[in-house]
């Protein structure tokens, strides 16, 4: 016999049944979130709205050593998303092109990329759990039950609902309609560059030219992965990318434009050391995201008839990626979640109680990255002022 019986919910005819849990978003948080879950002994089903045949990517990722350890429950070994394991910052001043001090900080974790911690992640989800394709539209309940509306009209029930859909997140628009995006005032250009080799690159190396710009640099598989944080009104992203920074939310290679990537290309040449312009001249295949902000969260947990709706990572509260906290947070809530939810199916503590310490316990972290964002970019003079 179980000696940790699943979660008593109730149905209507006054039976019992397995407590489910659907978790929206198929990037970095939901599949940690829903791989956490079904080693807790949950009925877990993961909804996605991109569908398989879209291409996925990704740029450099900080994980501290929190979050490693989450991974490292997970059965999954460091070996197989870091592929450097130096933990090694170095922040050079830059003058005329020349640097001119470095510093040296060590990082409390490693770095990986959004590509690698994916494919890690997305190979150890069961078959059948992950369903691609499934947009959600609405949220709402019926005899008590939570029930997620998609595009194609299709409905699903739940008893817990998991929003971590990332910085767009439906379920934030459905949950806390007051929070919206709002642009910061720059943009973080990202590329890969395979073309260029650079054969001493083992450390994360920041580039201060000048108030106003920032440039990073990290080796990564087969090349180098590089961000260039550059200041940029919403009318010039729009022109540049083709919509507002809070509608696009990514510009992917396809939305780069000559213009966008001529801006690029003439700030590295303008500010940065010559091995360094090439290195962004020689990338092809770019990308963009516009740095958002968004009003501090009150509250992670919903109920949503008898049951409940949360929020965590970028669904909840996406941060300026100067914190390195976005992927931190969303793994390390989603680690608080199946720890609150252990203790209500292993030992039936009550269910909203537990949820609501989980929100107790990871709020003020999240408001923390949120305000500490527009303090950093004041400080390299990047955003609006």
């Amino acid at each position: 016999m179980d000696s940790n019986p699943a979660p008593a919910a109730r149905t209507t005819d006054g039976g019992t049944r397995r407590l489910s849990v659907a978790v929206i978003g198929g990037s970095l948080t939901g599949p940690v979130t829903a791989l956490l879950l079904l080693r807790a002994g949950f009925d877990v089903t993961v909804y996605e709205a991109t569908p398989a045949s879209a291409p996925l990517g990704g740029g450099l990722i900080g994980l501290e050593h929190t979050a490693l350890d989450v991974l490292d429950r997970l059965d999954i070994p460091q070996r197989e998303f870091i592929a450097y394991d130096s933990e090694t910052i170095r922040q050079v001043a830059i003058r005329d092109r020349q640097p001119e001090q470095t510093a040296l900080r060590t990082y409390p974790g490693r770095n990986t990329t959004w590509t690698l911690l994916h494919r890690a992640l997305a190979a150890r989800v069961p078959a059948g759990v992950l369903r691609r394709g499934m947009r959600v539209t609405g949220l709402t309940h019926h005899a008590g039950r939570p029930i997620l509306q998609f595009t194609d009209g299709h409905t699903e029930t739940a008893d817990l609902v998991v929003f971590a859909d990332g910085r767009s997140s439906i379920g934030r628009r459905l949950l806390d309609p007051g929070r919206k995006l709002h642009y910061a005032g720059y943009v973080a250009h990202r590329g890969i560059a395979t073309n260029t080799p650079q054969p001493d690159l083992r450390d994360f190396v920041r580039m201060e030219p000048c108030p106003g710009a920032q440039f990073n640099i990290a080796p990564v598989p087969g090349g180098c992965d590089w961000t260039f944080y550059l200041g940029c009104t919403a009318t010039d992203y729009e022109q540049r990318f083709g919509a507002n920074p809070t509608r696009r939310v990514f510009a992917l290679p396809q939305h780069i434009t000559p213009a966008a990537r001529t801006h690029v290309d003439e700030h590295a040449d303008q500010l940065l050391p010559s091995d360094h312009a090439a290195v962004v001249h020689a990338t092809t295949a770019r990308m963009a995201v516009p740095v958002l902000d968004i009003d501090p969260p009150t509250r992670m947990v919903w109920p949503v008839g008898d049951g409940h709706a949360v929020l965590l990572g970028d669904a909840l509260a996406p941060v300026r990626p100067h914190t390195a906290r976005g992927a931190n947070n969303g793994i390390e809530q989603a680690a608080g979640l199946a720890v609150a939810l252990t203790q209500h199916r292993r030992y039936n503590a009550d269910l909203p109680t537990a949820l609501h310490g989980w929100q107790r316990r990871h709020l003020p972290t999240a408001v923390a990255a949120v305000r500490q964002g527009p303090v950093i970019g004041d400080k390299l003079g990047l955003g609006a002022r």
